[in-house]
């Protein structure tokens, strides 16, 4: 395994970093704990989740990851070995059966606390806002348009704040955002130098062969800020294994299970991702390894978000670690993406 530390910290955090969306609804908790298992002997010690998991959320489901992380933190008594990373679920009708106070002192306060007991743990190593609050162009969606509806009022100082005396509590250390873009990046990151308030270290966004929309205004704040890239979805939801372009998928694959998950299976997508495969075979690599090597060696990227439903799955993912693109390789894909680019932003 190959580490790193998470920005402005000396909290060393393996290159790939485990996800777990799928445990509590793709995966059962004893798959869970083999899979945590298996990550932490090959060296994983970056687990990421959120208090909405699994995904798709339900109010039936809510919140089983961090119940199954914290059972194995029970069993196995290896929180300590473990940075671990969680999330609070921004607002939305997503998520409306989680809560419907956004951000607030209260909201923030009921979520890390219901966290922590069921992650059975008194710290979290990095405490994330799962996506703004106010009404932007996220999940697809290409361009921004202004919503004259948009109720939203600014209140990045008043987040840093509550946040600040979370971590003051001792019960998160630091903290990040997730789905962000560029403007409300740099909201954080001036209220915090101006007033004195946490940081924030890490940004958790979609990023992928087939996305790779952060390399525009956000790789640039990455590099200038300081603010690492946690790379989520950098197999597209699968996409990017071949599996369904070579029809090697079946009814338990994951745009079979949740076809309204479109982003990553349009036409444009489903051409790159043929292209992609063609030079992962004309090189002997699997697209997958090929596709997870290229976020590894991104000079803006803390940690590679990799999510399996099987062992098999997990040992291909956690070993494209140990891979490196030539050039070639790399002006082969950046002739593709040139062509065909970001078709799932």
């Amino acid at each position: 395994m190959k580490y790193t530390t998470l920005p402005n910290t000396a909290i060393k955090v393996s290159k790939i970093c485990l996800g777990t969306m799928t445990w509590g609804n793709q995966n059962t908790q004893d798959e869970g704990f083999a899979q945590m298992d298996y990550a932490l002997d090959k060296g994983v010690n970056f687990f990421d989740c959120a208090e909405l998991y699994p995904v798709p959320a339900t109010a039936e489901t809510y919140a089983e990851t961090e119940r199954i992380i914290g059972n194995w933190f029970a069993k196995t008594g290896n929180r300590d070995n473990v940075v671990l990373a969680t999330k609070i679920a921004g607002p939305g009708d997503y998520t409306a059966h989680i809560r419907t106070n956004g951000f607030s002192k209260a909201a923030l306060n009921e979520a890390v606390n219901n966290s922590l007991k069921r992650l059975q743990t008194d710290y979290i190593d990095l405490y994330q806002l799962h996506w703004p609050e106010r009404d932007t162009n996220t999940f697809g969606t290409r361009d921004y348009k202004p919503n004259p509806s948009d109720e939203w009022e600014d209140n990045f100082n008043e987040i840093l704040h509550n946040l600040d005396d979370i971590i003051k509590s001792g019960k998160i250390r630091h903290v990040g955002i997730s789905n962000e873009k560029a403007w409300g990046t740099m909201r954080y990151l001036d209220e915090s130098k101006k007033q004195d308030l946490p940081r924030m270290i890490t940004i958790q966004n979609a990023y992928s062969l087939i996305n790779r929309v952060f390399e525009g205004d956000l790789a640039e704040i990455a590099h200038r800020e300081n603010i690492g890239l946690l790379a989520y979805s950098p197999m597209a939801f699968g996409v990017l294994s071949g599996k369904y372009i070579k029809g090697k998928d079946d009814q338990n694959s994951r745009l079979n299970m949740f076809p309204r998950f479109a982003r990553y299976s349009s036409e444009q997508a489903t051409e790159a991702a043929k292209r992609y495969l063609k030079i992962a075979e004309a090189n002997e690599m699997s697209l997958a390894q090929m596709a997870l090597a290229f976020v590894n060696e991104r000079p803006f990227v803390t940690s590679n978000i990799i999510g399996a439903t099987s062992i098999d799955q997990l040992k291909e993912n956690i070993d494209s670690i140990n891979l490196s693109l030539s050039e070639e390789v790399i002006k082969a894909i950046n002739e593709v993406h040139a062509e065909i680019p970001n078709p799932a932003p």
